[in-house]
């Protein structure tokens, strides 16, 4: 077996290993992240219905959101702890991890499959839906529910491949996906005439041919680490070690969710425009948050082979140059948003009214994001060290513990305003106090490992 792609995490130099890791998998979600807002603009521009359908469409993103975050416990969950097993040596434990990582994808699709077609109406009501919007979220969520299972295998799967050296193969996962979704969108919604309907099925065929390709990557010679039936049946230590890093992801994914239900059922309040302004906004934030998800894609096999090998040194200088780089490319990005908010809205609608209300609340929607970086460099750092409880609180902290309340209170008193204003202050307050806790505990852990490895 074919092992040099592993064994160069621990032994090339660390900046360029960083940017050969990262790079295929940042250009895959930002392939990824234009399909994502390809899917919106041609929507929006839709003529005579576009702002209704971009607003329905902006309602189902909560329970996409929260389907997608049942992947992230195997794949953003599992993915280090099978990097850290390859680390210590131990191929057996990281097949286990693959294996049944599998078997919990295809769980999680029956269950969230079943749940949300029984209750696809009333969930898209509480999410934000009005009776003008309600037609476009069911045409499109009902066929979005069909590729499920394709969804959370690309998802859930693709970061294993990352984990074992080999990014440009999980880059043109993403890439065959997204260019296929791309191009069939036009052909949908316009030619055939099916419009919102055309968007959702491009999107379950580009997945189901992203899942395929993983699939056949996973089973073939070319993988060190191979998804094999042996390795599928349940082992109850492994569920639970996957289930104990990866809830920290699948906190910060459906917390999203969670604020996209109260985000949108607070907007509806003071009209639909402002449930499409905040789909709006959210594609923005995309547009930050995507190439960042790509950069940690890169980095953090890097740091859990490391972690797991004992090398304390390549550990620490990974983080140096994460943290500078995620912080600044945030930083800019979201500044350069905040002072041409109208350059972003009129992308996606040629509506002067929802065109001018983005541009009046998005600097205050993104303000608190311009320090975010720090957060998502300290928050997947904790991941790649399979620090689970630290890494639950940090994800709880965002969303549950200051966004929701935040989003419930301040409306009453700010109106409208308040509802956007929340997401800034719980931005700037969640990444400032990762960072503190960060630093107070990082120190604890090298330690930790240096005991574990002596």
């Amino acid at each position: 077996m074919n092992n040099k792609y592993e064994e160069r995490l621990g032994t090339d130099r660390m900046l360029p290993l960083i940017f050969r890791m990262a790079l295929p998998a940042i250009a895959a979600q930002l392939v990824n992240l234009l399909y994502n807002l390809v899917d919106r603009i041609y929507i929006g521009h839709i003529p005579g219905i576009g702002t209704n359908a971009l607003a329905g469409i902006g309602v189902t993103s909560a329970i996409i959101i929260l389907i997608s975050a049942f992947s992230a416990i195997v794949g953003v969950g599992g993915a280090p702890l099978a990097a850290i097993a390859l680390g210590q040596g131990n191929r057996e434990r990281a097949s286990l991890i693959l294996g049944n990582g599998f078997t919990l994808l295809v769980i999680f699709t029956l269950i969230t499959s079943a749940i949300f077609y029984i209750f696809m109406e009333p969930v898209l009501f509480f999410t934000g839906a009005s009776e003008n919007t309600i037609g476009y979220a069911v045409d499109y969520l009902s066929i979005y529910l069909v590729g499920t299972l394709f969804v959370q295998i690309s998802v859930g799967l693709n970061t294993f491949i990352n984990t074992q050296g080999r990014p440009a193969i999980a880059m043109y996962s993403v890439i065959i996906g997204a260019v296929l979704n791309i191009a069939l969108d036009p052909l949908f919604i316009f030619t055939f005439g099916m419009g919102v309907k055309g968007a959702a099925l491009a999107t379950v065929i580009a997945q189901a041919c992203s899942a395929l390709w993983i699939l056949r990557f996973l089973t073939s010679e070319q993988a060190s680490l191979k998804l094999e039936r042996r390795y599928m049946r349940l082992h109850k230590g492994v569920i639970l070690s996957i289930l104990a890093l990866g809830i920290s992801p699948f906190i910060m994914a459906s917390t999203e969710s969670l604020v996209g239900f109260v985000l949108n059922g607070s907007l509806k309040v003071f009209g639909d425009i402002h449930v499409s302004a905040l789909a709006i906004m959210q594609s923005a934030m995309l547009i930050v948050s995507v190439p960042l998800t790509g950069f940690a894609q890169g980095f953090v096999p890097i740091v859990s082979y490391n972690y797991g090998h004992g090398n304390g040194n390549r550990v620490k200088e990974c983080f140096k140059i994460v943290v500078i780089v995620m912080f600044s490319f945030n930083f800019l990005l979201v500044l350069s948003m905040i002072l041409f908010p109208h350059l972003v809205s009129s992308a996606f609608t040629t509506d002067k009214e929802l065109i001018d209300t983005v541009s009046r609340v998005m600097p205050i929607f993104l303000g608190g994001m311009t320090i975010f970086g720090l957060q998502r460099a300290c928050q997947n750092m904790f991941v790649a060290l399979g620090q689970a409880k630290i890494s639950v609180f940090i994800a709880l902290l965002r969303k549950v513990i200051l966004l929701v309340p935040l989003a419930l209170i301040l409306p009453r008193y700010m109106g409208v305003t308040g509802v956007y204003a929340a997401e800034g202050i719980s931005d700037a307050t969640a990444a400032i106090c990762c960072t503190i806790i960060f630093l107070i505990q990082f120190p604890k852990i090298l330690q930790k490992m240096k005991a574990m490895n002596s």
